[in-house]
């Protein structure tokens, strides 16, 4: 087989990257080991930022996102029981955030895909990168019991952190950054009405929570927990119990509790690896970088990295750029080191740390004060909340 583009990885960054190549006239095949129900399966963020919005619609992926997602002008923020509001719109010059899952993102580019007649390879076993670092690399792959070897111009890894395509580039060449935090995020989704019209972050003596949502009758939440913490210990009333003793006497009586859909604990880590590219083999999202879930940044970093990489990819088909090729990592890490800013310091700005000395709690407070009360503070968190604008592409 030959093709211009092998995307590894068919989870929405690989599905996105390949929906824009295709629009673009640049053809391009998916290869998943995994079947499109456990791709659908997987749990994921629900809030986009403005750029992520606009590049979906760029796509062709963004009617059903348009008619059910929820557009969000604001967010509130909850500290010793008092809930301030932070503008987003007002802030921003008219910047929004929508919620909208990321299984439903996945959902509308699949089925554009499935229109387009472009090429994907669900299940495709034991692939391997070969010549990444030539004019002409190749991917191989065991599909339905035969050897399938594909050659092509380029190679795009959208595969995850656990992914084979990190691992193509030297050990010697990478270098890796990454953070651990002391503790996790214990979700549960419900089919329940939000208990606030608002996403809220909240600190709170017992750990941080944020309620979230789905949609309009879906409610999502989280509560800080140690990582030793084992999500089948935790029963429905038990998260409930816990979540009202972290929220005020307001939020409880508004709050609608149900059975869960799904619960689990996602550990907090950050990791960045230097550089994005190796060769023709370019990392997009999770396969160069994770971040905590604090500031809702994860696929939207992720939908960054392709709306670099097909650009630099159709001026190169399309004018002969091959200036462009070289500078993905660049472009990509400038945003993506600031997308670990920003979720860094939401992270450390809303949870308890055990490690944290008297002197470290009150500069904490401090911060809190500061960014919370003061216009400059709340444009910064804005700004940073609905999404950094893109570097053009030049």
């Amino acid at each position: 087989m030959k093709t211009q583009v092998v995307i590894i990885g068919a989870g929405p960054s690989g599905l996105l990257l390949g929906q824009l190549l295709q629009r673009a006239g640049i053809e391009n095949i998916i290869l998943e080991r995994q079947t499109p129900e456990y791709v659908l399966s997987r749990i994921r963020a629900g809030i986009l930022e403005s750029g992520t919005v606009s590049l979906l619609h760029q796509a062709g992926a963004g009617e059903r996102l348009a008619r059910e997602g929820l557009v969000h002008e604001g967010v509130e923020f909850l500290f010793n029981n008092q809930r301030i509001p932070v503008a987003l719109s007002a802030l921003t010059g008219g910047k929004t955030v929508t919620v909208y899952g990321q299984t439903e993102v996945t959902r509308d580019l699949m089925a554009c895909r499935s229109r387009s007649g472009a090429t994907t390879l669900y299940q495709a076993g034991e692939v391997t990168l070969h010549d990444v670092n030539s004019a002409s690399p190749s991917v191989s792959c065991l599909y339905r019991g035969e050897r399938v070897h594909i050659t092509c111009d380029f190679i795009a890894g959208c595969d995850g952190f656990h992914g084979i395509s990190r691992q193509a580039i030297p050990a010697h060449l990478r270098q890796e950054y990454e953070r651990s935090y002391p503790f996790g995020w214990l979700g549960l989704l419900a089919d329940t009405p939000p208990v606030n019209h608002e996403l809220i972050y909240a600190h709170h003596p017992r750990g941080f929570v944020l309620c979230s949502q789905r949609s309009a009758t879906r409610s999502r939440y989280y509560l800080q927990v140690p990582l030793s913490e084992d999500a089948d210990a935790w029963s429905d009333s038990r998260f409930w119990q816990e979540l009202r003793a972290r929220l005020p006497p307001e939020l409880c009586e508004r709050l609608i509790t149900g059975p869960s859909l799904e619960k689990s604990i996602a550990p907090l880590r950050s990791f960045v690896v230097e550089p994005m590219q190796y060769g023709r083999l370019y990392l997009v999202g999770d396969a160069a970088h994770i971040v905590p879930p604090t500031g809702a940044k994860g696929l939207n970093q992720a939908c960054a990295d392709v709306n670099y990489l097909w650009q630099i990819l159709e001026k190169y088909y399309r004018q002969g750029r091959e200036d462009l090729l070289s500078q993905y990592s660049a472009l990509a890490l400038r945003r993506v080191w600031k997308s670990e800013r920003f979720s860094w310091f939401l992270t450390h700005l809303l949870h308890d740390f055990s490690s944290h000395t008297p002197f470290d709690n009150r500069i904490q407070e401090a911060e809190r004060d500061y960014y919370l009360h003061s216009r400059a503070g709340q444009t910064t968190i804005a700004e940073n909340y609905v999404g950094l604008p893109f570097e053009p592409v030049e």
